[in-house]
């Protein structure tokens, strides 16, 4: 079984990096989506998965339906991989 990625973003240079490191992290086990909300192709499916996870903040990274806490300066590398982004199941 796969681990389910999930980042939501707002589609701005400060998500843009943890969108690209959570990608270069990502192993043959890890499938990634990435929800830009400022792209809402269905605004009910987003409006319902941000309320799911209580998203409060942009970016934010869920990992197999757990929120990655954000550390006082961004998501990290070691908080995703602590998370198992990229590491082999």
């Amino acid at each position: 079984m796969k681990r389910k990625i999930e980042v939501f973003t707002a589609g701005c240079p400060v998500c843009k990096p943890v969108v690209e490191l959570v990608q270069s992290m990502a192993c043959s086990n890890c499938e990634v989506e990435v929800y830009d909300l400022s792209k809402q192709t269905d605004p009910e499916f987003y409006t319902d998965k941000l309320k799911q996870y209580k998203v409060t903040v942009l970016p934010t990274v869920i990992v197999n339906g757990q929120k990655v806490d954000i550390a006082e300066g961004g998501i990290t590398r070691e908080q995703l991989s602590q998370a198992g982004v990229g590491q082999l199941i």
